[in-house]
């Protein structure tokens, strides 16, 4: 099997618009979009919240882990990266030889597009505190696997994928 790798990788907090703008990319680039949280629910059959509360966290990871892994070596067109991805260390040292999109938004920004999702596991409960201790904690491993970053506060999903676009110079 030869080995082929995602024209850009997506990769940001809940709510920065990563499946929206990976689409976007997608179409504009006339390849196919790849979304690593869709895969591991197709493999497994049921939800990341239902994973999440089935068999936990760590067991989500793993499964996630190894869906980037494959996602990176096979996939050719546009992947979007589910938002904890990049807490692997094992995804951060594939993620280096790759170019990668970081979707950067505010607190307040991710908080009124996320709004009340139940399907986010990890945002149960206070969704704004637990927003900013995820933001916080994941903020310098997005920065560290970046080849570039975008703001999304003040864009569309179109002027985001503009700028992408413009990053790697098409």
């Amino acid at each position: 099997m030869t080995s082929t790798r995602p024209v850009v990788v997506v990769v940001g907090p809940p709510g920065s618009g990563k499946t929206t703008v990976a689409e976007l990319l997608a179409a504009r680039l006339g390849v196919a979009v790849r979304d690593t949280d869709q895969d591991v629910e197709a493999a497994e059959g049921e939800s990341i919240q239902d994973i999440f509360v089935g068999r936990g966290e760590p067991v989500f990871r793993e499964l996630e882990a190894a869906a980037v892994a494959e996602a990176l070596s096979t996939h050719d067109g546009v992947l979007a990266l589910g938002g904890g991805a990049v807490i692997d260390e094992r995804t951060r040292a594939l993620l280096a030889d790759h170019t990668v999109a970081h979707l950067d938004v505010s607190l307040a920004g991710a908080a009124a597009r996320v709004g009340m999702n139940t399907g986010r596991p990890l945002l149960m409960g206070n969704i704004r505190g637990q927003l900013k201790k995820l933001m916080d904690a994941r903020r310098p491993l997005y920065q560290q696997v970046a080849t570039f970053t975008v703001d999304t506060n003040e864009l569309t999903p179109d002027q985001v994928a503009d700028r992408i676009l413009a990053e790697m110079g098409r």
